[in-house]
């Protein structure tokens, strides 16, 4: 009869990471959809932007725990919509907590009121197009962890990414020591998220805002 251990089957560990790269994809393809919320904080009337983002937020607290709760229509509409999207700690808790879409527009929201509209619509997209990237990068290619599941190549991704941006953004910001202080706290904030206790989606072009408006 031959060893045990040799009838077990052997994981899958390829399938795992690809499925786990696909859902990430699929949670940063939602992420990078929103960038029409910088469009939208530098174009329209700042009151018009809050009152849309307030309402969008509360909307979609009320979908979300309605999703949490299981009721049918909640499960058949945002269920089926963002499910795949959800991070464990989103759909399989106890206690109810929301997505990082409702943080998305929270920021969006506090954005448009903290800070003018130019520095307001830089935040949103260097935390939009930042936290893709580096999401993907260090998925798809990170070897070296610098912190946690944090990676030195998603690191990277994230910084030369936000730093791009803020220099498509010189001829509305002028690019500046203010908008490379604001990519590297906003890069570090990404890596220690878990120490700061609060979402990236809300902290990252929170600080960014934040240093923009101090130092410019």
């Amino acid at each position: 009869m031959p060893p045990l251990y040799k009838s077990l089957k052997k994981p899958d560990c390829r399938s795992d990471f690809n499925k786990s790269l696909k859902k990430e994809i699929y949670r940063k393809a939602l992420h990078v959809s929103a960038l029409w919320i910088p469009g939208v904080i530098y174009v329209a009337e700042t009151d018009f932007a809050a009152s849309l983002f307030s309402l969008l937020f509360v909307g979609d607290i009320v979908w979300e725990y309605a999703n949490y709760k299981k009721y049918d229509w909640a499960r058949r509409s945002f269920g089926r919509l963002f499910f795949k999207a959800l991070r464990r700690r989103e759909c399989c808790g106890r206690y109810f907590k929301i997505s990082g879409a409702a943080y998305v527009l929270l920021a969006a929201l506090l954005s448009t009121v903290l800070f003018s509209k130019t520095i307001a619509a830089q935040a949103m997209t260097i935390m939009l197009i930042s936290d893709t990237l580096a999401a993907l990068v260090g998925k798809s290619f990170g070897k070296e962890r610098i912190y946690k599941e944090k990676t030195l190549e998603g690191t990277v991704a994230f910084l030369s990414s936000a730093l791009f941006t803020a220099v498509l953004f010189n001829p509305l910001y002028p690019f500046g020591m203010a908008a490379v202080v604001a990519c590297l706290t906003a890069t570090l904030v990404e890596i220690y998220e878990d120490k700061i206790g609060m979402d990236d989606n809300l902290s990252i072009p929170l600080v960014v805002g934040i240093v923009l408006t101090a130092m410019g």
